[in-house]
Order: structure tokens, then sequence, then C-alpha cells
């Protein structure tokens, strides 16, 4: 398998997961740092595939940033 294609949909969750997280709705707010948790999780699988350790480092930094969105949207 070709994790190197694995940026692409990571792309596309992160921008639609952005876009939620600018809506005035708290539920799609709350989805939107969902969507960017698992949008990490996919970064840091391509990250760690093409040894891209920066990539994996904001990553980590994102997530923990958004598990607190998380816990502050609901």
């Amino acid at each position: 398998m070709d994790l190197s294609l694995l940026q692409w949909p990571a792309m596309v969750v992160n921008i639609l997961a952005v876009w939620l997280l600018t809506s005035q709705s708290k539920h799609k707010r709350h989805a939107g740092f969902l969507l960017s948790l698992l949008s990490n999780a996919l970064w840091v699988v391509w990250g760690w595939y093409a040894e891209a350790f920066a990539v994996l480092g904001l990553q980590v930094a994102l997530a923990t940033l958004n598990f607190r969105g998380v816990r502050k949207t609901d």
C-alpha cells in the first residue's frame, strides 16, 4: 500500500475541519475539532511513513490543542 497518497485525504479532512471550526454553531465547531483530530492522525501516519519528523511534532502539538478544543466545546 502506497502511504504517500494518505496526504491527500489528510489535507481534505483538515480543510473541512477548519471550515467547521469557523462556524457559529457549537456543534459544528465540536465536529471540526473531532475532524481535526482525525486529520492529525492521518498526518502522523503519513509523516512517519515519509520520515517527516517536523510534521510529526507539529501534529502532536496541534492534536494537543484540538483535545483542548474538544473539551471546551462539550
